[in-house]
């Protein structure tokens, strides 16, 4: 997609601090984080959001989270994170392309 900001983050037009890349996935540091340790992470693959998972590319949000479990072990951090999507505006998506955000570092409140 030629206006997506992640697509262009991906393809190296917007620089960002990466985090990791592979033929899959792509995660960098959030230019606002709400926690000291807090990335996203965002298939290659442009799907706007989570309601565009189906069977045949469902394989890629698997692999982004044995990504995140990978990155939790090397970055220091696999005793506690989060990891949140948020699909559609209603629930507060601003970015319209599937991305998982990675926060830790810090006791991060429960959603009782």
């Amino acid at each position: 997609m030629n206006d997506c900001l992640f697509c262009k983050i991906i393809a190296g037009d917007i620089p960002s601090k990466k985090v990791y890349e592979d033929e899959l996935c792509f995660a960098f540091y959030d230019i606002s984080p709400m926690a000291p340790m807090h990335f996203l992470v965002v298939p290659k693959l442009h799907l706007a959001s989570c309601a565009e998972i189906t069977a045949d590319n469902a394989a890629v949000v698997g692999h982004i989270f044995a990504v995140i479990a990978k990155l939790a072990k090397e970055l220091d951090f696999a005793d506690g994170y989060r990891v949140v999507t948020n699909c559609g505006e209603l629930a507060g998506q601003t970015v319209k392309h599937l991305h998982f955000h990675v926060l830790s570092g810090k006791q991060l409140g429960s959603f009782d």
